[in-house]
């Protein structure tokens, strides 16, 4: 049995190997914010690799359900009474993570903003817990953060997820540049319909992340540079896969240098200042189409 700062050690350890944007950004949280997150991280990390180290769908789902019972979802459901955040926003995390077996096919942008929802937009309500954010009217802001990272994180990984049976480009979209899922899993799409398909969705989730920017002012202050961190170095993998590969995702998997993160931290700086300066009072209120497929899940918006 680990102790809890062992366990919490272990969530920093992971966040080290494993999600090195993130981590940086981390550095700047208050110290038990930092932890909480930390647990979080290695709570999803747990689930995800269940699913993506498994040979096989059968031993994913044994998988699964021992990383919901392990000594990491006991101190994550620590973390959601300590932080005041229902445990079972978390289901829908397993969820999508269980939607990763086997095969995958996304037929839509019903399909894939659910998915994006379920295995990061979900996150973003829990985080907000951890940062202590009390407004509800948060709640979508932080979403759509979730929202752009996995959109990003989508157009980034087109090569490595077809490795993996997988293709999370809306079968819709594909058509639309007259390709079709099985193009991309049998490495026969044409580069540039391809590349167009990938930059309208980087395009979609450029505006996410701007509403994520509209949210920020719901964070404590301290947390909040954290956050802003973390939206912007995700957010130029996005810009570096546009402007370096022209949305190409065939050369491989996009990856920010040290300088790249180094820029990123100081844009972040003057972002923070700049949200800084101004109050709650007037700014803009969540634009609810960007929840058009959302409706009912916990954190979206519903008007």
């Amino acid at each position: 049995m680990s102790t809890p700062a062992e366990l919490v050690l272990h969530g920093r350890e992971t966040l080290r190997r494993h999600a090195r944007s993130f981590r940086v950004a981390s550095l700047f949280l208050p110290s038990g914010s930092r932890d909480d997150a930390a647990l979080l991280y290695a709570y999803c990390r747990e689930l995800d690799d269940a699913v993506d180290e498994a040979p096989n769908a059968e031993a994913a789902e044994q998988r699964l359900a021992h990383a919901e019972r392990s000594e990491v979802a006991h101190a994550f459901r620590q973390v959601a009474e300590r932080r005041g955040f229902e445990p079972s926003v978390a289901q829908h995390l397993v969820a999508g993570m269980r939607s990763d077996l086997g095969s995958v096919r996304l037929a839509d942008d019903g399909a894939l903003f659910r998915y994006c929802y379920e295995v990061a937009g979900c996150v973003g309500v829990m985080m907000s817990g951890v940062l202590g954010v009390t407004d509800p009217r948060a709640l979508p802001h932080a979403v759509d953060l979730g929202v752009g990272m996995q959109l990003t994180n989508i157009c980034r990984d087109v090569l490595e997820d077809a490795g993996r049976d997988r293709v999370y480009l809306p079968a819709t979209r594909l058509s639309a540049e007259g390709l079709t899922p099985e193009d991309v899993l049998q490495g026969r799409a044409e580069p540039g319909a391809l590349s167009r398909v990938v930059e309208r969705l980087l395009v979609l989730a450029d505006r996410y992340y701007q509403s994520a920017d509209l949210g920020m002012r719901f964070i404590p202050w301290r947390s909040r540079l954290a956050i802003v961190v973390a939206s912007r170095l995700y957010r130029g993998i996005g810009v570096r896969l546009r402007r370096r590969h022209g949305s190409n995702p065939l050369h491989g998997r996009t990856r920010a240098s040290l300088l790249d993160k180094t820029v990123g931290v100081a844009a972040s700086f003057f972002a923070f200042l700049a949200m800084s300066s101004f109050g709650r009072a007037g700014a803009r209120p969540h634009d609810d189409s960007l929840h058009l497929h959302l409706r009912g899940f916990p954190g979206a918006a519903v008007g």
